[in-house]
């Protein structure tokens, strides 16, 4: 019998504050079934909030079982795929149920999809209902793929009658060139409004059989880094044991008793973690924030005197220095936590001298549903992503070998819990090259470089893909992103690596100043300014000045669109 290695015998747990167990029972029920236990405990109390408009338990209840009816009737059957393509509303969470409660698949599709993207996501799923922003729909009708339902919603629905004007100030910016669809779109076949379906029909959903380990809940794509979006499977089992988890590790975050503020988008995983499924199931009130505005995210914390916040790192790296942040007393919070993304320690240090609060950072990834890792309360290391959660184990692989690497060495973090997803849909090689066996553990690899240190703690480096290549030398393209937003005449930075027949890939950053320092900081005064801080071979030889940096929709520098610029 082999010994365990470092990483099963679990270092971290002497880390764990009181209370908080090694393990933790999953249950074994549904996500509909955890659903309908929740909203009948908590029945009286606000779910969620909308621009003033505040739901019930009881009432989001009702309209997710007339909903479910109406799919039903509908024809839509445990097991169909159905793309969820709407904005951050209470449709969106009534909408995410009503599809679940069916036994059906939400493949929920990011709003700034284009209609290439869309077209992808629908036919690789073999999703063929959908449920859309009224303002979103082009984009699907572009696509020509043939849907059998099409139910459309207007972002107003929920909204309170003296503020329906904020329906259109809502969808300014990026959805501003688009027009409603023509009322005469609901004499296709096929085509619902999804107002009128819920007043039609009556809240008694026929019963589901559903097995927890084996139906899927989710189709969530991800990003698509490496080739085409891959749909990532998500059963309701995996959904139930990261919630019981993460509450196990938090468990200040009382049932029934918390008030979140949802800004993050709810197609991601961070955003339907914290709002869709942690919030939800565990009686807290959402207040629902539609666009990022940081106004209404301000506002909304001290409005409605939120518990708790878990934002992405780009909201602190804009608030930190933002002259309204100091309206919202955070040391009143619980917790405020990271996510999403790689927080940079800079970051993080602003933060806590504008607020007098330290940022908690979580770590996940949409194959683990969200969270794997998390900052204990109060016990926050300074660049770790912190500790594994309850029932989860972490460990540093060779990259390129089923084979663990010693304590403290740098390699690709693997995991291994009862959150890990099953693999993507329809692409068995794919998933077994992320799959890596090793004391007849499966382990999911995460394509994430990091290392553990001595106590414990996990230190991300960069993503697999982004590693630099300069004459076998391996540069990390955070590492270099980390130096160079210590300048302060540097707003922003995206480094990648420079195809270079001689050297392999030049180190590359893209660089936004600020708005004082263009025309007068040269490209020789970046490299100058590296050269105490970085070794030789880590210093960018090409320094390219732009006006932004591309992001995902989530805040994350994307590096897949800097390197389709390089190409």
């Amino acid at each position: 019998m082999k010994s365990k290695s470092v990483y099963e015998e679990r270092p971290w747990l002497k880390y764990y504050p009181a209370g908080v167990p090694a393990e933790v029972d999953i249950p074994d029920k549904s996500v509909s079934q955890a659903f309908d236990e929740v909203t009948e405990k908590w029945k009286d109390k606000t779910a969620v909030i909308f621009y003033g408009r505040k739901i019930s338990y009881r009432e989001l209840r009702e309209k997710v079982d007339r909903l479910t009816t109406a799919l039903a009737d509908l024809g839509i059957k445990k097991g169909d795929r159905v793309g969820i393509l709407l904005l951050n509303s209470p449709e969106h969470i009534i909408a995410f149920y009503g599809v679940v409660k069916l036994g059906a698949i939400v493949t929920p599709i990011s709003p700034v999809y284009v209609s290439p993207e869309i077209k992808h996501q629908l036919e690789d799923s073999g999703a063929e209902s959908i449920i859309c922003q009224d303002m979103l729909y082009e984009g699907v009708e572009k696509t020509g793929v043939r849907l059998k339902n099409v139910i459309l919603t207007n972002i107003a629905e929920s909204l309170p009658a003296s503020k329906r004007f904020l329906g259109k100030s809502i969808l300014r910016g990026v959805y501003q060139k688009m027009a409603a669809p023509s009322p005469d779109l609901f004499r296709r076949e096929g085509f619902h409004q999804f107002g009128e379906l819920i007043k039609k029909y009556p809240p008694s959903p026929p019963g589901v059989e559903i097995d927890p380990k084996e139906d899927l809940l989710n189709l969530p794509y991800t990003s698509g880094t490496t080739g085409l979006p891959k749909g990532v499977m998500i059963s309701h089992y995996n959904v139930i044991a990261d919630l019981e988890q993460f509450r196990a590790f938090y468990p200040f975050l009382e049932e029934g008793k918390e008030v979140g503020v949802g800004y993050m988008p709810f197609y991601h995983a961070a955003g339907q973690m914290m709002a869709l499924l942690n919030g939800i199931l565990h009686g807290h009130t959402q207040v629902v924030i539609t666009t990022p505005d940081p106004d209404d995210i301000l506002n909304a914390v001290s409005a409605y005197k939120a518990t708790n916040f878990v934002g992405a790192p780009t909201i602190y790296e804009f608030l930190k220095d933002y002259e309204k942040t100091d309206r919202v007393n955070w040391k009143n919070l619980k917790i405020v936590a990271s996510g999403a993304d790689a927080l940079h320690e800079f970051t993080a240090k602003d933060w806590k001298a504008r607020t007098g609060v330290t940022l908690h950072d979580v770590y996940g990834m949409t194959e683990l549903v969200a969270v794997s890792h998390g900052s204990p309360l109060g016990r926050v290391k300074t660049g770790a992503v912190g500790i594994p959660i309850p029932n989860v184990m972490g460990a540093i692989v060779d990259p390129d070998k089923d084979e663990f690497l010693p304590q403290g060495e740098l390699g690709e973090l693997v995991i291994n819990g009862p959150q890990v997803t099953r693999g993507y849909w329809n692409k068995p090689e794919a998933t077994r090259e992320c799959e890596a066996i090793i004391n007849g553990k499966r382990w999911w690899r995460t394509g994430d470089l990091a290392r553990m240190d001595e106590e414990g703690y996990f230190h991300l480096y960069d993503r697999k893909r982004d590693l630099i290549k300069y004459k076998g030398l391996r540069v990390y393209a955070r590492e270099v992103e980390e130096v160079l937003k210590t300048h302060p005449q540097i707003k922003e930075v995206g480094v990648v690596g420079e195809r270079d027949i001689k050297v392999g890939e030049n180190v590359k950053a893209y660089v936004v100043l600020e708005y004082d320092a263009r025309g007068r900081l040269s490209e020789h005064d970046i490299i100058e300014y590296c050269q105490e801080k970085l070794t030789p071979y880590k210093i960018p030889r090409i320094i390219e000045f732009v006006g932004e940096i591309p992001k995902t929709d989530v805040g994350k520098v994307s590096r897949r669109e800097l390197r389709e610029m390089e190409e």
